[in-house]
């Protein structure tokens, strides 16, 4: 067990989501379609481009073509929209300088 006094405190180290703010401004600035996805379900990885789309416009269901889990859902509001990422274990997306 490590002495509680080694650990850094807390407040010096944590910082909220703002702190993501550019990198992500990065990431979803690309065309996320040829971003890579392992499927959460059966862990089938391709491009985003590949799964299978159900839904309207207001709202779509991307399934893994593998095993037909849903990996994403995208739902548009009026101001807003909700982007579910539960079914991907992960989501590569290649940088535009790469």
């Amino acid at each position: 067990m490590s002495d509680p006094d080694d650990r850094a405190p807390v407040e010096a180290t944590t910082l909220d989501g703002n702190a993501m703010a550019g990198d992500l401004r990065e990431l979803f600035a690309v065309d996320v379609t040829a971003a890579r996805y392992k499927c959460a379900g059966c862990g089938h990885a391709d491009a985003v481009a590949t799964l299978m789309l159900w839904g309207a416009p207001t709202g779509r269901v991307a399934r893994c073509p593998h095993c037909s889990d849903v990996v994403l859902r995208v739902v548009r509001a009026p101001d807003r929209v909700f982007l579910d990422l539960h079914g991907c274990v992960r989501l590569e997306v290649p940088l535009a300088d790469s």
